[in-house]
């Protein structure tokens, strides 16, 4: 019996990004069987540097970050601003179907990158664009990170916070991986109208816009003006008070998830022991709550802490009531759901160190799951793919002693 294929084994991809999204991107079309080749400037991508916002060890020998965002890819290093390293590149561009970069306008155009100039050698490339702010409007060349251009401008750190306290702590990579998967669905849409009708496309994700997707129900419910959607709120006057976290008498934090208010509260409160509140007209229906949300707020707040964790776990489970427990990543690193449905992988590093690392999220039935092996050495595959175009030993040692290429170097 033939191996079965894995859906996009074939297809020819260049990354020439950095950081998160673009190689995000680049990962995820790896995974689903693409041969990609990511090509970094000869000092590499800067996230090889970021051990110590990540606390972890230095170099290449356990490098968990740039792991998670190249694996599957051939790591190439070449000096792009010489003759011989740009002629390089666009061999490489030549033969491929995808180009993805996040490099921004005006250096793509410097370059002779951008999209406009590239269609007309190439004109069945699909290029995929990471982009802070997008391609038009007066602030379309700022400098974008997820920090600044996702969480804070996009409308999450401004208002997704409690009002008696501060502004979350981002996540590195939180929007920068959703853009990255958004751009993976735009980028296979336009390959699919680019091998139909043999006209390549652009497909332009940015951090700015996939946040303001990402908040847009709420977006559009603070346009009506009701004071519970003018977030940042108290939690004690949240509209529907059974969709807040609360905390339970042993000090855990469980979120519960009951939009249908009307359906779901008499439920909840008779499998709290609470009976007398299942008809109270003062908390039911939802339309009457809106006058009591801080009083029904702190009844529910100690009726959840009368209760531990386990205690109340057993009651939700038995009254088949939707929550979850407020995990930490120490906890989600051991739970036994996200081991059993695949989401994380064990990959053993150059140092021998075993670390767990997650997968992409989307699972397909008859492909089975990609390997999970470590990125790339910064300039590991460069004689491998220059041989390929077509460069002999001598003339690949040449470039690298030219300084046109790099070969294998271990960072740290």
């Amino acid at each position: 019996m033939s191996e079965i294929k894995r859906p996009l084994e074939g297809v020819k991809v260049i990354e020439l990004a950095t950081f998160i999204a673009g190689p995000c991107c680049a990962r995820y079309l790896a995974d689903l069987g693409a041969d990609v080749i990511k090509v970094e400037a000869p000092s590499g991508d800067p996230l090889r540097y970021t051990a110590v916002n990540e606390g972890r060890p230095y170099g290449d020998a356990e490098d968990t970050s740039f792991s998670l965002e190249n694996t599957g890819k051939k790591c190439v290093t070449l000096n792009t601003k010489t003759e011989v390293g740009r002629k390089v590149l666009e061999e490489l561009i030549a033969e491929s179907d995808i180009f993805i970069t996040n490099w921004r306008q005006p250096a793509l155009k410097r370059a002779e990158l951008d999209y406009e100039s590239l269609k007309q050698k190439y004109p069945k490339l699909v290029m995929g664009y990471v982009s802070g702010y997008g391609e038009k409007g007066p602030d379309k060349d700022l400098p974008g990170f997820d920090f600044t251009a996702y969480f804070a401008r996009g409308g999450i750190m401004g208002t997704m916070y409690d009002v008696d306290s501060a502004p979350m702590l981002p996540v590195a990579g939180f929007g920068d991986h959703q853009v990255g998967i958004y751009l993976a669905s735009g980028v296979l849409a336009a390959l699919y109208r680019a091998r139909e009708t043999g006209q390549g496309d652009q497909v332009t994700v940015s951090l700015f816009h996939t946040a303001i997707w990402d908040i847009s129900l709420y977006l559009q419910c603070n346009q009506y003006g009701d004071s519970s959607t003018q977030y940042p709120i108290s939690r004690k006057l949240i509209a529907n008070p059974l969709n807040v976290a609360h905390k339970t008498k042993d000090n855990q934090w469980i979120q519960i998830s009951m939009p249908r208010y009307d359906f779901h509260y008499p439920i909840f409160m008779k499998a709290l022991g609470k009976n007398e509140l299942a008809e109270d007209s003062r908390f039911y229906p939802q339309t009457n709550l809106q006058e009591h949300l801080e009083e029904f707020y702190h009844i529910l707040d100690d009726a959840i802490r009368s209760y531990t964790l386990d205690e109340l776990v057993k009651i939700m489970n038995e009254a088949d009531l939707p929550y979850a427990v407020c995990q930490t990543w120490n906890q989600v690193l051991e739970d036994p759901q996200a081991w059993g449905s695949d989401a994380l992988a064990k990959v053993t590093f150059p140092n021998g160190k075993e670390r767990t690392m997650v997968r992409t999220p989307v699972m397909f039935a008859e492909t089975g799951l990609p390997a999970y092996e470590r990125g790339g050495f910064l300039g590991e595959n460069t004689e491998e793919v220059l041989a390929k175009l077509g460069y002999s030993k001598e003339q690949i040692t040449a470039m690298i002693a030219a300084g046109e290429a790099t070969g294998c170097k271990r960072i740290g």
